[in-house]
């Protein structure tokens, strides 16, 4: 007989063993660590950047200045005194004049007996582009002075400076100044192109500025293209090939 007042004695070794073929499930609590999913790769911890492969930083072109970080207080794009969108076509009128900074293209159009002024700051890919339409400017109060030859580029290269170029680096391209139409008698209209030239030529150099391309005089009108970042103009006229200035 069994006796009523007494329990079920344990098994032989006093712990209760679990049914055969049933694996021990891992405890659940704060000290048992998470297993991660299957195929979930492990996130990097937040904040921890991830290092670039090795070799694979991307280097600068030769000869070509590294631009500035976005936001890193460089030079911006500029278009005369406002920030201009990177790559953008800016257009410079008669008597105008625009500065554009890396990216972009300054271009003028109708070049007859005027003359397009293209100064450049190689180190930091400033540059400028004037369309003058005389030589001298003799107005009473000097006002428009992108009209002129000898006011222009000296108000040129002052906010070119004012912006970071600097003068002994500055270099310069010209195109235009063609005899556009004959004029009969003694007048002197009919060479504005050529007193044009001379102008440019005699205020640049008075400027210390030299002239490293020019493709001037001529009888047709050209349309004349800059891109500060690389320095290249290019000139384009009805029925001709482009020229590279």
């Amino acid at each position: 007989m069994i006796n009523s007042g007494q329990g079920q004695r344990p098994p032989i070794g006093g712990t209760q063993r679990p049914p055969l073929g049933t694996a021990a499930r891992p405890a659940t609590g704060a000290g048992a660590a998470a297993r991660p999913a299957v195929g979930t790769a492990a996130r990097p911890a937040v904040g921890t950047a991830a290092r670039p492969a090795v070799g694979t930083a991307a280097r600068p072109a030769v000869g070509i200045a590294a631009r500035p970080a976005a936001g890193a207080g460089g030079p911006r794009p500029m278009v005369g005194g406002t920030s201009a969108a990177n790559g953008q076509k800016v257009t410079v009128g008669i008597a105008d004049m625009k500065i554009l900074q890396w990216d972009g293209e300054l271009i003028t159009y109708a070049l007859g007996s005027c003359i397009g002024i293209c100064l450049w700051d190689p180190n930091i890919k400033l540059g400028a582009l004037i369309h003058i339409m005389l030589p001298i400017n003799m107005e009473a109060g000097r006002k428009n002075t992108m009209k002129y030859a000898d006011t222009g580029i000296k108000e040129t290269i002052n906010l070119l400076i004012g912006r970071g170029a600097r003068k002994d680096r500055l270099v310069a391209k010209i195109a235009g100044g063609a005899k556009m139409f004959e004029v009969v008698g003694p007048s002197n209209l009919g060479n504005i192109g050529e007193r044009n030239i001379e102008s440019v030529r005699m205020n640049l150099r008075k400027e210390g500025i030299r002239i490293i391309s020019e493709n001037v005089g001529g009888s047709v009108a050209r349309t004349l293209s800059f891109y500060p970042a690389t320095g290249i103009g290019e000139i384009r006229a009805y029925g001709q090939p482009v020229i590279t200035l």
